[in-house]
């Protein structure tokens, strides 16, 4: 479950956590190496951060960062930030 879907009195206290026992890792790399396997690691926690857009999108200047005489400017995003639906 997503945090943002999280409801007060419903699910608000329950967390999820991916994990892996090292005993099942430990029997994959087994696998791996008998069987002559390749492994690649892929970091899923940041991949969206690394990808393109599909549409162009345009983002207001954050307060803090807005710059003087440009204020009715915005970015034009050419990369996901963090938290972008």
């Amino acid at each position: 479950m997503k945090g943002f879907q999280q409801r007060e009195c419903i699910n608000f206290t329950e967390i999820f956590s991916l994990v892996v026992k090292l005993t099942t890792t430990r029997s994959v790399l087994s696998i791996l190496t008998i069987e002559d396997l390749h492994l690649k690691q892929l970091n899923v926690k940041t991949v969206i951060l690394h990808g393109d857009f599909k549409k162009v999108i345009y983002m207001m200047q954050p307060q803090g960062y807005i710059m003087l005489d440009k204020e009715h400017l915005v970015y034009k995003l050419k990369k996901s930030l963090y938290g972008l639906k």
